[in-house]
C-alpha cells in the first residue's frame, strides 16, 4: 500500500495507470487492485504522509508504457529515459501523492 492525501487523485492517477478500477474500494478510507499476475496494489488514506519508493510494475513494453503514460500526463524521471541493465529496461516515474515507482521489462 501506498499513502495518498487525496485519495480520490491517487485511486483516479492508478485507474488511468492500470486501465481498470479498483477491485475493491472504501470511499475515503482505501481501494486496491488485483493486478493481471495476481499481485495487489493498494493506496491508503494517510494522516502521516510517507511517500513510497521501490515499487515495481512489469510490463511487456516499457518504451510504449512511457510514451503512453506520459501523453496521459504521468511524470518520469529524465524526460522518460529508458535505464538499461544486463537483465532489463526500466523507466522511472513519480504519481500524484509523490510516490515514486518503476515500470520494469525484462529483456
Amino acid at each position: 500500500y501506498y499513502s495518498a492525501h487525496d485519495l480520490d487523485r491517487a485511486q483516479s492517477f492508478y485507474t488511468m495507470m492500470f486501465g481498470a478500477q479498483p477491485s475493491t474500494a472504501v470511499t475515503g478510507s482505501f481501494c486496491e487492485w488485483t493486478l493481471a499476475s495476481g499481485e495487489s496494489f493498494g493506496l491508503i488514506k494517510g494522516t502521516q504522509y510517507r511517500p513510497g519508493n521501490g515499487v515495481l510494475f512489469n510490463v511487456d513494453d516499457v518504451r510504449g508504457s512511457v510514451q503512453e503514460l506520459s501523453a496521459g500526463g504521468v511524470a518520469f524521471e529524465d524526460n522518460g529515459e529508458i535505464e538499461e541493465t544486463p537483465v532489463c529496461y526500466m523507466a522511472f516515474g513519480r504519481d500524484t501523492e509523490g510516490n515514486n515507482f518503476i515500470l520494469h521489462q525484462r529483456k
